[in-house]
């Protein structure tokens, strides 16, 4: 039992890394009706950026963690805006129904390429800023830094949530993602919208590079696969659901550590990619998404 608490831990903490890459799939579908299929590649830059701001890679200034953390969520937003406004926008502009897939596809190779160059494509180890002893909870032993995944992944998607209930910006981008015509026809910049959309999404992402690295190896393919897992979680959970995004999350991150333990490390991702292949089955709309209407 105590072996089953760990991994449901470390599932937990696995699966909330995937909630916040999915969060900010729904972020730019929501206002755009497109996904950033780069959004595991924002999450390598954020591990890499805090790793030669916190670790000293190539000489990098040893910053505090948490000095870093801030840094790390603007470049992160700034990479965002870039992918949105190279490789969306004049898609969108022309109205090409598939232009933004390859145009994000291609700029997250673009900057694997570059994080290869930069960084090499050896996985690196991040130093971790807690204490690595495990912690007792429940009777199980959990990495402090774990907690600090679980914890920190639902303050960022909670600050989000707060942003765009709160703030005057946020209020923009929750009317463009009901309607975005009508927002525009009141005066609303949905364009600005979009970039701001895809900014918050690369910034989460890159957040939860920096969350993650320290309790993994880190390098410049370690986004690829947990970007495709996170987009399986969101249809999972329902790309228009938050709450949809951590159960989807959840789901895959107790399924991939518990089958990797009681069946075998080759067969960990297929849990979740069987319960992918059901509930596209069965509810196409994800478990938590709403079936939408066109009237034609």
């Amino acid at each position: 039992m105590d072996i089953l608490l760990q991994l449901v831990f470390s599932g937990i903490a696995l699966g909330m890394i995937y909630a916040v890459i999915a969060f900010g799939y729904q972020l730019t579908f929501a206002t755009s009706g497109t996904l950033n299929f780069g959004q595991g590649e924002a999450l390598m830059l954020g591990a890499l950026v805090g790793l030669s701001l916190a670790g000293g890679v190539h000489g990098g200034p040893y910053l505090n963690y948490w000095l870093a953390i801030p840094i790390v969520i603007l470049f992160g937003a700034l990479q965002g805006a870039f992918v949105e406004w190279i490789g969306v926008r004049p898609a969108i502009r022309i109205k090409s129904e598939f232009g933004w897939i390859m145009s994000t596809i291609a700029l997250a190779i673009i900057f694997k390429n570059v994080a290869e160059n930069i960084w090499g494509k050896e996985d690196m180890p991040f130093p971790s800023p807690l204490d690595t002893a495990p912690v007792q909870v429940l009777g199980a032993n959990v990495q402090p830094m774990q907690l600090v995944v679980i914890g920190g992944a639902l303050l960022i998607m909670l600050a989000v949530e707060v942003f765009n209930r709160k703030s005057i910006h946020g209020k923009a981008v929750v009317a463009t993602a009901n309607d975005r015509d009508a927002a525009g026809l009141m005066g609303i910049d949905t364009g600005r919208v979009i970039t701001l959309s895809y900014a918050l999404s690369s910034a989460t992402a890159a957040f939860a590079g920096a969350l993650v690295a320290p309790i993994t190896l880190t390098g410049a393919t370690m986004g690829a696969s947990l970007g495709l897992k996170a987009f399986a979680v969101a249809i999972i959970g329902g790309l228009t659901s938050g709450m949809g995004a951590i159960v989807g999350g959840l789901i895959m991150g107790i399924a991939e550590t518990t089958a990797g333990y009681y069946i075998s490390t080759g067969y960990k991702d297929v849990p979740g990619l069987v319960l992918l292949l059901l509930v596209l089955a069965v509810k196409p709309a994800g478990l938590f998404g709403k079936a939408t209407i066109k009237k034609v």
